[in-house]
This record gives C-alpha cells, sequence and structure tokens, in this order.
C-alpha cells in the first residue's frame, strides 16, 4: 500500500497558475521529497493530495483508487484518504500530555481502551517517547514535539504520509538529528512518505526520490544522486548543491560518452549530451574546481569562507563570478586580492 500517482495536476488562482500539470509516480515505501523555493508551488501540490485543496484539473490516485478526478468531479474528503500528515507547526494540543494526543485519533475511532492504550504505547516506542507520555506539550523540546505530531499521525497506520516542512522550526543539530529518525521510522514501519522542503541538504539526505519544482511546474524527478550529477537545467543546477554555470562552445563531439567544450581559455572533457548545439553552459560544482599554481586559467580572490574544514573562494575570472572549494590546508590558503591559478576537473553540460 502507499503507491501515488499525480496525473496532470493543476491548480490555477483567480486565473494564475500555482501548479501546473504536475505528473508523478511515488511508489510504495518511497521517501519523496518535492523541493523548491518559496512560491514554487510545493505546499499546494501536497495540500491537493491531503484534500485540503481542490486541484483545478487532474486524477489523483492512491493505491489505484482516485482520490480526485476533476473531469468526473470526483472529490475525496480528506479524513476518507487513509492520509497521515505533519504540519510545520506541529500542531500538538496543550491541554493533552503525549499519551492522549497520539491516542486522540483511535479515541475518534471509537477504538476500545485496551487496544487504544496497546496500539499508542507501540507508537511512542517507535518514535522514542514511552518516557514521556504523561508529560505536557510546554515540558517537551521543539524535537520532542514534533515527535509527538508525528506519533499521532503514525497511530493511524496511514497509507501515505505527509510531511509539509517538520523540520524548519528546529535549530541545526535537532534537524540532523530528526532527519535520522524520521528515515528509520520510515524503514521500520514501511511506509510511503512525501516531505516538503526548502532545504536542499533535507531533500537530498533522507529521500529516495527528488522532485523539484520551480514556478509551478516539476523540473526534474530522480534520486538525489542523480539529481545532483546530472541536472536537467541550470535551476537545478544551482538549487541543488552550489554550482558555477559557465558558457561553452562545443569544441568536438566525440564518438564515446564524452565530448569536448571549451570554456574560458582551456578545454573539458564532459559527459555527451544529444545536443545540435554549438554552444550551450557547463554545470561545474566548487569542488570540481582546484588551485594549480602553474596552470595558466587564473582569477582574482574577491571573497573567502572559511568553513573549519573547507574554505570557499570565490573567483573573477574573465568575465565571469565563480566559487572554488578547497580543503582548510596551509597549501590552500590564500587571502583576498591573491591571484589563483586553478584546474577545472569536471562538469555536466546544461543547453539553458
Amino acid at each position: 500500500m502507499g503507491t501515488l500517482v499525480l496525473d496532470g495536476i493543476s491548480k490555477v488562482y483567480k486565473g494564475s497558475t500555482a501548479v501546473h500539470k504536475v505528473n508523478v509516480t511515488i511508489e510504495r515505501n518511497e521517501f519523496a521529497t518535492i523541493v523548491g523555493p518559496s512560491g514554487c508551488g510545493k505546499t499546494t501540490t501536497l495540500r491537493m493530495i491531503a484534500g485540503f485543496i481542490e486541484p483545478t484539473d487532474g486524477v489523483i490516485t492512491l493505491d489505484k483508487e482516485e482520490l480526485v478526478n476533476t473531469a468526473r468531479s470526483t472529490f475525496l474528503q480528506p479524513e476518507r484518504r487513509g492520509i497521515g500528515m505533519v504540519f510545520q507547526s506541529y500542531a500538538v494540543w496543550p491541554h493533552m500530555n503525549v499519551f492522549e494526543n497520539v491516542a486522540y485519533p483511535l479515541k475518534l475511532r471509537k477504538m476500545n481502551k485496551a487496544d487504544m492504550a496497546a496500539k499508542t504505547r507501540e507508537i511512542l516506542r517507535i518514535v522514542h517517547l514511552d518516557a514521556y507520555e504523561k508529560r505536557f506539550p510546554h515540558e517537551l523540546s521543539g524535537g520532542q514535539q514534533q515527535r509527538v505530531a508525528l506519533a499521532r499521525a503514525l497511530v493511524m497506520e496511514p497509507r501515505l504520509l505527509l510531511l509539509d516542512e517538520p523540520l524548519s522550526n528546529l535549530d541545526a543539530a535537532l534537524r540532523e538529528q530528526m532527519r535520522i529518525e524520521i528515515k528509520e521510522i520510515q524503514r521500520k514501519m514501511g511506509i510511503t512518505i512525501i516531505n516538503v522542503t526548502h532545504d536542499q541538504v533535507e531533500a537530498m539526505t533522507m529521500s529516495d526520490k527528488v522532485i523539484v519544482m520551480n514556478s509551478g511546474h516539476v523540473v526534474q524527478v530522480g534520486s538525489p544522486m542523480e539529481i545532483y550529477n546530472r541536472p536537467a537545467n541550470s535551476f537545478v543546477a544551482k538549487f541543488i548543491g552550489s554550482a558555477n554555470v559557465i558558457p561553452c562552445q562545443v569544441v568536438e563531439r566525440n564518438s564515446g560518452p564524452t565530448m569536448t567544450v571549451r570554456l574560458f581559455d582551456t578545454t573539458l572533457e564532459i559527459p555527451a549530451f544529444d545536443t545540435n548545439r554549438n554552444e550551450g553552459w557547463v554545470s561545474v560544482r566548487p569542488h570540481h574546481i582546484v588551485p594549480d599554481s602553474h596552470s595558466s586559467l587564473r582569477g582574482k580572490i574577491t571573497n573567502k569562507l572559511y568553513q573549519g574544514d573547507r574554505i570557499e573562494y570565490h573567483l573573477q575570472v574573465q568575465n565571469e563570478k565563480i566559487a572554488v572549494v578547497t580543503d582548510a590546508s596551509e597549501s590552500n590558503n590564500y587571502n583576498l586580492d591573491d591571484e589563483m591559478g586553478i584546474n577545472i576537473l569536471q562538469g555536466v553540460w546544461l543547453e539553458d
């Protein structure tokens, strides 16, 4: 259980398209993340899945059951979809203790007290809150409140769990901890999860599938590795991890798996791309550019960001501004306004 299909899902508000013809399949037991900047349509998409917003067009099916079909005026109410949701604000009830918060959905189902208690305590063990069942929300940390909201959604054994930026209110250390815990809970329970976030680190570290949205459109769907290594366009390259997008010209379309391009005053062999264009762009990750004092390709350092184990330099190279990330060794320690020689090790072709 838990296979979700979005077929041509759109939402239009007063002539303005918030979500445009989204076509995505999320398989059973997958952890999928919808990621993109504010206003890209990701939360609207999640709320259409949940049933809080009615799509303008399209079909949504869960385990082959139609939740929405605008052509047939089918719209299943949220409470009948078998979907759990955890909100950004957690929405735990302050007048109820942990046990009561988590048990409340079972109480609404009129489950008998013995079964309700057993099921609630089982979920509390899974989310590591079994020692806190008598505490009230104000006595819990942000991470613990987040786990209460998660347990309350899971206790109903939903076919699908939706997470709406659940980690955004936590500090950096707690966010990292909760990423691990949520992923472990998902594995234990074998549940399909769709997470919405603007945090690309969260998307990359937690997901089996990443859905990148921009301006209401899905611009790429793939595994974290696919999205990172073969971005579909310059937006994805820059949004998922930082990237230098550098103009280039095709020098040679090799017969093998690579092609040769010229960027700045040097050539680079990159993975072959099926294109008829002679000009385009190359996405180069900052750590794929290395300092080389003997290189003829040089740039002036305009900014230096020390990050503990690494240093990020911003360089002006001819007419382009690029970022270079190096390990924080003494040999890589340059100063502002220094000239740095560089070698570009690898890149990926972009047409846009």
